[in-house]
Formats: structure tokens, sequence, C-alpha cells
């Protein structure tokens, strides 16, 4: 059994992109699923992140408090301005527009620690960084979203912070409560958790794209390339960032996938929930959750075997 979950947590790329043609080809295949159940997925993707956290995790917030602090500028304000910048760039029309910026807006993604890692990068510094990023993201993702897209739809600030409590919040510290209380319990569900999370982005992803293929279909190559660059161009910023500002490289890498990798997931359901109204909101995230797997084990394996860059 656990040969099979790291198989397919090994291969989470790989499979997200094939829910993601199968759902394109065969919209039937997933279409019966509900949309309603992407937040009870993220939910419980988030709960095992809990699970997986650790007190130490967050006194690594405190113990290196500029690390932690740059780290969270560079994420809240590159990715955010890049969102911007492409909508304006490529005149995205207004409901892929509103997706890519919610993309940008939202905290680091939790396989940013799993990439940074593979990449031989500063992995506490990663973790932290995710840890503090994803505590501020009530905050700041629905004022990011209503300065760069108020002036496009009307932005429900205080229902977006509600959505991301009930959904990120509160599942990573119940998730915490129970590696506390019961962690004789967690430590048998954990080994497993990253193939149950890969099998619930494959699952999301495919949801979303099955439900718009038609959509998808019509604006398809715009809004991967559009993905793709912001990707792309948040991973080189933050790596640039870090280099500028003297960082060891270590550092420098951990930065650069924290920046480049998002919680598309998170901007999925935002958009299944604040912006029904705008079905191709839901794309950008789902295009994100499958390009940056793809482009996370990519550049990995540049960062690890490229040790003087």
């Amino acid at each position: 059994m656990q040969r099979i979950c790291n198989f397919i947590a090994k291969w989470m790329g790989v499979m997200v992109l094939m829910v993601a043609a199968l759902s394109l080809i065969v919209p039937a295949s997933l279409a019966w699923i509900g949309t309603w159940v992407i937040n009870p997925m993220l939910g419980i993707i988030m709960f095992g992140m809990g699970l997986t956290l650790s007190p130490q995790d967050f006194k690594i917030v405190l113990s290196r408090p500029k690390d932690i602090l740059i780290g969270c500028l560079t994420q809240f304000t590159v990715m955010p301005l890049l969102a911007w910048g492409l909508t304006w760039a490529f005149s995205l029309p207004q409901e892929l527009a509103i997706g890519v910026i919610l993309v940008g807006c939202c905290p680091g993604g939790t396989a940013s620690n799993v990439i940074t890692y593979l990449a031989k990068g500063d992995l506490a510094l990663s973790v932290g960084m995710t840890a503090a990023s994803t505590v501020l993201a009530p905050l700041l993702t629905p004022l990011l979203v209503w300065l760069l897209a108020g002036t496009m739809v009307n932005v429900h600030t205080t229902g977006m912070l509600l959505s991301i409590v009930y959904i990120v919040i509160l599942p990573i510290v119940c998730g915490l409560l129970c590696q506390r209380f019961i962690p004789k319990i967690t430590q048998r569900v954990t080994p497993y958790l990253p193939a149950f999370s890969s099998i619930a982005v494959a699952m999301t992803v495919g949801i979303v794209v099955a439900h718009n293929a038609d959509r998808l279909m019509t604006a398809g190559v715009l809004i991967v390339l559009v993905v793709m660059l912001h990707n792309m161009l948040g991973l080189g910023v933050g790596y640039l960032v870090g280099r500028l500002l003297r960082l060891q490289r270590a550092k420098s890498v951990a930065l650069s996938i924290e920046v480049g990798m998002q919680n598309s997931g998170l901007a999925t359901s935002l958009a299944v929930m604040h912006f029904a109204a705008f079905p191709l909101a839901t794309i950008p995230g789902a295009v994100f959750s499958v390009w940056h797997n793809i482009s996370g084990a990519i550049i990995a394996r540049i960062y690890a075997r490229n040790n003087k860059i």
C-alpha cells in the first residue's frame, strides 16, 4: 500500500495532467460531480497539511523573522502584480482576468515544500513561508483581490476572508489538534497523505475542467500561455530577489519555489464560491494546478543539478 501511495505522490504532475486531458476530451467523465465538492476536498487537503505541521515549523517564523518577512513580502507583491500585468498585457476577458488575479493573490502552495526539498533548497524556510503566508491569507488575499479586481467586479472581502478561514485555517487547526491529542493515529495516517492530496488535487482539476470544457476549448491556448508565464516569471523573480538581497543560494531557491507555486486550489474554490457568475474564473486555478506541478519537477531538477547558479 505504501509503495502505491509513493508512486501516486511521485507522479502527481502526470496524473493531474492525464485527468485534466480526460475531462477536456470526455467532459461527461467527471461533469456528473458537482463543483460543491471542491471546497470539502480543499479542506481535507488543508487538514492533511495540519497533520504534517509541527510547533517547530511555526517557531521557524519567530526564529528567522527577516527571511520570513522577505519571503511573504515577495509572495504577496510579485505574484499579484504579475497577475495584474499579464491580464493587462494579454487583454484577457474579464472572467479569465479575475481567475488569474485570484491565483496571484493566494498564499504559497503546499507542494512547494516537497519541490524545495528535491531542489536542495532551504526546506525550513520553505515550510515557514508556507505557514506564514497561509496564516496571512485571510486578510491579504481578499484585500489584494479587491485592489486589483475591484474595478472589474464587486469583491466581497468579508465573505472571502471567512471562506479562507473555513476552508484553510480551521482544517489546519483541526489537523494540529489531532497531531497533539491523538499522535499515534496521526503517525499512521501521515505517510498516506501525499498520495491522498495528489488524488484530491487531480479530482479538483478534473471537475473544474469537465464543467468548463467548451469554454476552455475557446480560450484554452491563451489562458495556458498566461498561466505558464505567471508561474515561470514568479519562479524567476523570486530567485532574483533572493540573489539581489544576497541571500544564500539555498534560501534563494526556497524563495523562488515559494513565490512561483501558488495554492491554486484555493483560487479555484474562491472562484466557485464568490464569482459563480463568471464560470471561466475557475479555469486559471485549474490550469495552474496542472502546470506548476510540471514546472516544479523541472525546476527542482535544474536547481539540484546546478548548485553554482
